[in-house]
Formats: structure tokens, sequence, C-alpha cells
């Protein structure tokens, strides 16, 4: 019977292959909402869809924060503690800083608001870097790398499990430079980005993401305004569901409208409080110093400012205090709301502003929008939502998301569909590019003799264009080398404020070599111009693919060619993929110089029905034949007219095949052409100060790694030494301890405690980790006979009632009639022998440890008799498995029903009525009826599958009244055992 119980070898392959460790790679993906005070991070991983992450204080948002000391960083709250006590060593707000140069008016602005910091310009890039002392130097973009990593940290914590795939979202107004050191600070942290997505665009995703089913082929206008710590901007969305060739009808938002300020937010009131309780404490004249002066007391006072200003969101006056402010002074004075909103008149002029500019960007008035709904923090101020609902004129403003929580949530779900590792139903977004960006070039003219320089411009990306998009421009009047430029298009849109603190307009400047010497080498052909490919990826950051020059000839070709140019044109195949193009520029000079006037046929169509999914892919086919000479495939009716040379050119040509006529044909060649960059706006690091900032921002991390593992050691022996001198004096160890075993152990505690006193605090890792191992390889025998004599009385009393059990069963099983025997003599033999093995092994083993002394290793083991349980229940559980899957054996057939009907009442058997297919029946007691045929063995065939595997408690599987117990009362007897 052994062999029957043997898995096949493959089965037991797969078995074993399955329990081998895993190497796939981890599918977990986040998101980070990076605000200029707090980030919000959010996860999806297998089993669990969106969810927020919780730090390690439980909370839902954490400080964009970070403390660098001499030895030793801390993030979040943490951070934010020590800014308190050293505001030097805090730095944060650090998305301000983000592509600016160090003559920026931002960096001016960020100086005046945390004067305890030093920046310093960077001599090559211009840019501004933190420093603290001559070792501790750090850029914006490391600085915020270090966020990054923490907010990974926490949430790989939370989903127990490695991720490196993010989306991050910015703000909507950052330009290319922000946006470019945003993922230069993601790449330091060794953070692979998915996407840059805009907040606005993040938290419109949330709300139609859940509101999918309210989505028809109705436009619907929504405007979300976010005021958070650093700004405002206010979004004009369009729901509504489209056609897609991909995935059917599905729902879509689009970006229509975006109004912005960046200075206006939650952290200027704050200030402003501040600077007013600055003003209060010193009218006080408690002291004859001036707080302001004090970097530590104006930070005491921004934190209860912040405290101030969310308590006066619900309350009419509030009591500001600070224990020891400055000189050991403690400051106390009561705020109304009424003075609050008086500091900050100037910025509630200015909450309708981002609406109007928003509205004006979408060419919308306000009737047109069916709902406006806050988001961000900030817009929980109540004179806010005052100003703000009667600039909108509504009844009342939505508040029906999450308003610190939207981005998070919808960035995330972008996360999830942009990772190869799930499938989310698709929701189309179509973000916008708020900045124009147009291509500026010169070019020389000669007029009447007369030679004079042009300046053309050409839009690019008009505003609010749609991204992701390529496009492709074409120089057709350049035969040799040349250079453009790629800047800013108009922005008159924005203020002189926001100009100043925009940064460079200018770009890059786009050298290209190369130009003659292509057309040198195909001097019999005609060119086509210069092309250059732009593409503004998910992120919004535009990027320059390629440049190549087009040229074509003239070849000859048989006519079977001709044949097969024809077929695709009017058959199948496939056709050249159309680009999503500029249109070739053909006359430059007959182009408007000014950027917003240029004609349709000389600048990107931004036309919305062109600028789908497909054209990506019609840019990427065109990408792949790249470099190639290819054969030139008519696009449309006329290129076939012209390649034939007149209307009746191919009845002709099907006359001729016989003379083997070769008409002309025209061949594409592109040759790529070598592209120098010159970044104008911020330079881009090298590839060795990436290196050198991601060696730096790891040596932290490692440092930081060393010591929490140092301090967990430190822990671990402290508490070890305590939990045991404790141990000592309890009555389950004073019984297995011997007088001089319990005399050493407390010496070597007493002694460990005595160096943890004088030298443990400042010991090594390592020298920790071998005090411990020493202390608990001392106290293994005490442990181990503790141990197990605590384990005894639950693994006997199992062990017992299984035995008990089990001999039931082996009973019940000898009784079963011969006739309707299951199990062969050779099975319940070896379950009775596995019975008394069991049963003297107990009795002995039990027997000789009493004799034995407590103090004395133990010769009863709980894993010996965790060993005899697992034998034992093997045996009875392959009796039952089988007795649960035995068939009955078919019964010879009976001579008359009447004779067999009495010899059934006789052995006062309950035989089981076999119901045929035609009749029903309930009773399995009911006997065969007179004039019924009794049941044969076909019928026997037929029976229900539960009637054999599922026997009643008086009945064996056989359908024959055995015993009093069943192999179905013995499985719940063992399950309730076990």
């Amino acid at each position: 019977h052994r062999e029957s119980r043997k898995l096949p070898v493959v089965a037991l392959f797969f078995i074993v292959l399955a329990m081998l460790p895993s190497h796939t790679v981890t599918v977990a993906v986040m998101s980070v909402d990076l605000g200029s005070e707090w980030m919000k991070m959010a996860i999806v991983k297998p089993g669990v869809p969106m969810e927020i992450v919780l730090n390690k204080e439980s909370r839902r948002k954490t400080p964009a924060a970070v403390c660098l000391k001499e030895n030793e960083r801390l993030f979040g709250d943490n951070a934010l503690g020590v800014s308190v006590k050293n505001p030097k060593t805090v730095y944060r707000h650090l998305q301000s800083l983000l592509g600016k140069k160090h003559d920026n008016p931002q960096v001016a602005l960020y100086q005046k608001r945390f004067p305890e910091h030093q920046l310093q310009e960077d001599s090559v890039r211009s840019t501004v870097y933190f420093k603290n002392s001559e070792e501790m130097q750090y850029t914006a973009e490391e600085l915020l790398g270090m966020v990054l990593n923490y907010s990974r940290s926490l949430a790989q914590d939370f989903a127990e499990q490695p991720i490196k795939d993010a989306v991050i979202t910015v703000p909507a107004f950052f330009n290319q430079a922000e946006r470019r050191a945003v993922l230069q600070a993601a790449q330091m942290a060794g953070l692979k980005v998915l996407q840059l997505i805009n907040d606005n665009t993040a938290v419109a995703m949330n709300y139609g993401v859940f509101r999918r089913k309210d989505i028809d082929n109705t436009p619907k206008n929504v405007m979300f305004y976010d005021m958070g710590s650093g700004s405002t901007t206010a979004t004009i969305v369009t729901y509504q569901t489209v056609k897609t060739k991909e995935s059917g009808t599905q729902p879509q938002l689009q970006i229509r409208g975006v109004g912005f300020d960046r200075g206006l937010g939650g952290f200027e009131m704050d200030l402003r409080l501040r600077d007013y309780l600055a003003k209060l404490f010193n009218e006080q004249k408690k002291s004859k110093n001036d707080v302001r002066q004090n970097h530590r007391a104006m930070a005491k006072l921004l934190k209860e400012a912040q405290r101030l200003k969310t308590v006066l969101s619900a309350n009419v006056d509030f009591m500001a205090q600070v224990e020891g402010l400055m000189d050991d002074i403690d400051f106390k004075a009561k705020v109304t709301r009424a003075e609050f909103e008086q500091l900050c008149a100037d910025l509630f002029e200015r909450v309708p502003r981002p609406v109007q500019d928003a509205l004006t960007t979408a060419e919308m008035n306000l009737d047109d929008i069916e709902q406006v709904i806050l988001v961000g923090g900030s817009t929980r101020v109540p004179k806010v939502q005052e100003v703000l609902l009667k600039a909108v004129g509504k009844e009342e403003l939505g508040k029906n998301i999450n308003a610190d929580e939207a981005a998070a949530m919808g960035a995330v779900y972008q996360a999830a569909a942009l990772s190869k590792a799930f499938k989310v139903k698709p929701f189309l977004v179509r973000d916008a590019a708020v900045f124009p960006i147009q291509v500026e070039f010169t070019r020389e003219t000669e007029e009447d003799g007369i030679k004079t320089v042009k300046h053309n411009k050409r839009i690019l990306f008009q505003r609010m264009a749609p991204y992701p998009q390529r496009k492709v421009i074409t120089f057709n009047r350049y035969n040799d080398d040349f250079a453009f430029d790629i800047n800013y298009g108009d922005l008159s849109f924005l203020g002189q404020d926001d100009l100043s603190v925009f940064g460079s307009l200018n770009l890059t400047t786009v050298r290209l070599s190369g130009v003659g010497s292509s057309f040198q080498k195909h001097a019999d052909a005609e060119s086509k111009g210069i092309k250059a490919h732009f593409n503004m990826d998910e992120s919004g950051v535009l990027l320059l693919d390629r440049v190549s020059s087009l040229l074509t000839v003239l070849l000859l070709c048989c006519l079977s060619e001709l044949g097969n140019t024809i077929s695709t044109l009017f058959g199948g195949g496939s056709s050249e993929p159309t680009l999503n193009v500029t249109e070739p520029v053909q006359d430059e000079e007959e182009v408007p110089l000014e950027s917003g006037k240029d004609d349709k046929a000389d600048t990107p169509n931004d036309e919305a029905a062109k600028e789908t999914q497909e054209d990506s892919e019609k840019i990427a086919g065109e990408d792949q034949s790249q470099g190639k000479t290819e054969t030139e495939e008519a696009g449309s009716k006329t290129d076939a007219k012209e390649k034939d040379g007149e209307k009746s050119g191919n009845a002709e040509a099907e006359k001729d095949v016989e003379k083997k006529a070769k008409p002309q044909k025209k061949s594409k060649i592109s040759e790529d052409i070598t592209v120098e960059l010159i970044i104008r706006d911020i330079v881009d690091p090298t590839a060795d100060d990436v290196t050198s900032s991601k060696k730096k921002l790891q040596d932290l991390t490692d440092r930081d790694l060393a010591k929490q593992e140092r301090e967990k050691n430190l822990n671990s022996l402290e508490a070890f030494i305590f939990e045991t001198q404790d141990k000592l004096y309890q009555e389950d160890y004073e019984l297995v301890l011997k007088e001089e075993e319990k005399e050493q152990i407390s010496t070597k505690l007493r002694e460990a405690s005595e160096w943890m006193d004088e030298d443990g605090y400042s010991a090594t890792t390592k020298q920790l980790k071998e005090k411990l191992s020493e202390l608990k390889s001392l106290c293994k025998d005490m442990f181990f006979r503790v141990e197990e004599r605590r384990k005894w009385p639950d693994r006997l009393a199992a062990l017992d009632s299984l035995l008990n059990t089990s001999s039931f069963f082996l009973r019940s099983a000898k009784l079963i009639p011969e006739d309707d025997q299951i199990f062969t003599e050779v099975e319940l033999n070896m379950l009775e022998k596995v019975i008394n093995e069991t049963t003297t092994w107990k009795n002995e083993t039990v027997a000789e440890q009493e004799k034995r002394s407590t103090k004395e290793r133990p010769i009863l083991l709980s894993k010996d008799i965790e060993s005899k349980l697992t034998l034992l229940d093997r045996e009875v559980n392959y009796l039952l498995n089988k007795a649960k899957f035995a068939k009955p054996k078919a019964k010879a057939k009976a001579k008359n029903s009447t004779s067999s009907e009495k010899n059934n009442k006789a052995n006062n058997t309950a035989e089981e009525k076999v119901t045929p297919p035609t009749v029903e029946s309930t009773d399995p007691e009911e006997e065969v009826q007179q004039g019924e045929a009794p049941p044969t063995e076909e019928s026997n065939v037929h029976m229900d599958a539960d009637s054999q595997s599922q026997p009643t408690e008086e009945t064996t599987s056989t359908g024959r009244r055995a015993s009093s117990i069943t192999p179905t009362a013995i499985t719940r007897e063992l399950k309730r055992v076990n």
C-alpha cells in the first residue's frame, strides 16, 4: 500500500520547484504627491488596490523636510522637531529652488524666509547650493533626492516589498528646467520615474476614475481650485467619452485651461502670522533683544503660527503661546480671525485671479462650468472660500474629494496603468503644456542684390497644446551647416513678477553639422529638406529625438515592381505611415515673423483630432525606417498619378507587360545629421556630477542603516540583560536552575550591565553582537529546559486525544463486514502497530522523565512528541481518505425482490436506496417498494457523487450500518484535536 501513496516523480518535481525562492521583479508601484511643504505617498501592489502610505507616526502625510547633522539624518516630523531647536540643520520648501539661478528673485525670497541658511552660487551651473560647512554642501536636487528616497523607504515598509517605479506630481506651471530638476533628483535617489504628472491632472484623474459611470459623450466642464502651501492653481477639465481604436469607447479628461499664482499659498499666511506674533512679543518689551534676530525663536513662532492658522479656521479667536520663546521668557497673546484676515487682505484679493486666467485660457465663462471643487489644505481657510464663492458665482463649492490625498491617489492610478504588472480600466488623459514653445532661426536673403538676414519664428507647441506629442519641422532652404534656437513662445499672459521668476526664455541652441556633406554625397538627388523631430513626452519634457536630411532620387524599375506599388495603393499591404508633423515651410519669406500669427502651413498642427496615440505610433513607425533607403510608396491618388505620368498610365502599364517597360520611380534617402545641443536655461549636471551625487546620497543612506543596526543591537542587548536578570527569580526558571548555574549566569549578566554603563554605549555594532551572542549561549540550556516544560501539557494532551480517536477508528474499521470491507489487513495492521508503538513510547518516556531531576536536560522532547503526532495522523488520514473515495462493491442481482427485502430486514441494516434516474428519493433508509426493480449494478454507476463521498454519521461509505462511529466523525474529531 505504500506504493499507492507515493507522488509521481513529475508531481514531486513541480512541488520542489514551487518551493524554490522566486527571483521575479517586484511589481508594486508608488506615487509621490510632492508638495512644497508636505508629501503624500500611495501604493498599488498585488491584492492591494490604491492605498495611502502611512509613515512611521501612522500619519497619512509627511513633511517634505530633511535634517542633516554631523552624524545623523532625520526626515519628516523628526526633522521638523529639530527645526525649532536648530533650524540651520533643517532644509525644507526645496521646490521653490529647483531650476533657478542664483540671481533669481525666488532665491532671494527663500533667503529672506530662511535667513539661517547660506546659499552659495555654483560656478558652473549658476544654480544655488547649501553650505553648512566645508564637508556639508548640498544642492537643492540632492536634498530633494534624499526626501524622495525617504518617501520610497516609507512606501517599501508599508508595501512590505521593494519598490523602484514611481509617478511624481509637479505643479502644472513648472517649466522645462524645473521638470528636469525633479527628474535629476529622482535619478540621484535611484528612483525610476514612470512619469511626472501635473498635480492638477492627477486630481482630475482621481475625480474622474471614481465617477467614470457618470461620464458620457456630453462634455462636462469642472474647475478644480487648488491652494496648497506654496502656490495656487485653477484648472478647467472637460470630461466625456471618446471612441478609440484600441479599447472602444472610454472616458477621457482634457485639460482646457490653467491659471496659477506661484506665490499665493498657506505658507505666506503662516509667515505673516509669524511676523505678527514677533511684533506682539517685541511690543510686550519683556526682552531687550529683537526676537526677529533670533533664528530659533522665529522657528518657534512659525510653528505656533501654523497651529494658530488652523485653529482660527474653526474659531473666531485663539490664544497663541510659546514657552521660553527667548531669554527664558514665555510668550502669550490673543489673536482674532479678523486680525488674521487683515494681515492677509492682499492675498485674499488674489484668490479670484487664477479662476479668471483659467477661463481666459479655456475661452469659457463661468456659465460653462458645472462645478468648482476645492483641493489643497489652504482652501480650508474660511476667507478663501468666501472670496472664491463670490468670484465663481455658484451656490456652493464642491468638497466631494479628499483635498489632501486626491493628487496622490490619481497619480498612483496612473502608475498602475503605466506599469506592466497591473491591468486597469483605461482612462484617457489629454494634458496640456502651459507655456508655448517655438523654433527660431535666421537665414540670409537677397533682394535686388542686397543681402539681408531674416529672423524666422515657427510655433512648435502652442499654449495649452496637448501632450505627449511628436512634431517635425522641415528646413527647406539650407544646404550647409546651420543652427537654430528652441525658445519659449509668447509669455505675455504672465505678469512681470512671474516673468522674473520664470527664468531664461531661451531653452536650447541646436547646431547641425554634416548637412553639406550629406547633400554632396548625393549630388544627383533632390533635397526634401532637413527634418528636426521633436517629442514632448508624458512628463511634459521637450526632447529633440533626431535631425535627418531627406533626399529623393529617380530610379528605373521593372513593371512588376510598379504593379506591387499599385496593388499596395488600391488593394492591401501597408502604406507608408502618415506623420503627425509640422507641414514643411515651403516659402519662409511669406510667413509673418510674429510667432502667434503664423499660417497653418508653417506651424505644427495642433488640431485635437490629429493628436492621438495613433499619431505617436505612426511616428514610431517612421523612427524604425530612419537611416534606410526605401522605395517611396504612393500615399494618395495624386502621388499615384505622378508616378504613372498620366491618368491612363495604369491601363497602358498592364498592356505593356510583354514590353518590360521601365518607368521611373522615386526612392527616399534619409541620413542622420550630427547634433550639438547647447542648453541656455539651466545646464544639466554632468554624468560625473550625477554619479558623485548618487555616491554622496548612498553613503548617507549606508551611514543611516549602520546607525539603525547599531541601535537595534544596543537595544537588544539592554533588553536581554534586564529581562534575563528578572527571569532568574521567576518560578519556572528557578525550578530548572542549579545554584552554581544560576550564580554563573547572574555574574555574567551583572558584568555585561557594568560594561554597558562604561563602554557599551560607544561600542561598535560588532562588539554589541558578540556580547549578546555570548550571553545567549550561556543561557541557552536554561531557556531550553523552561521552554520544553511549557510545551509538554499541550503536546501530550494532543497525543492522548489522537491515540483515543485513532483506536476508536481502528475498532470501527475492524467491525465492517468482510463483504463490505474497504481496508486491507496490511493497512489495519500498520495502523494498529503505529498506535501500539506510540502508546508504548509515550508511557515509557513520560515515566522515565518523571524520574529525572527538573534541573537535568529532559529526555521527553516536544519535537519528538510532534513527530509521533505527525506519523499517527498520517496513517489515520490515509485510511480516512481511502474510505471517503471508495466506491461501493457491486452486488449480484437478486433472484426476486421479496427475498432480498427479507434478508435486508433480518440483517437489521438500512440499505441505501439507489434511485434510478427517473425516480426521486431522499430517504437513505427507504426500502425497495414492491413492483420496482431492485438496484442493479448499472444503476449504481449512476449514483449521485455526493451520496458516495458524504456518508451519514450512521452509515459507512458502503451504505451499511457498521458502527456508531464513522470516518466522517473521525475526521471531525481529528480536526478538533489538531
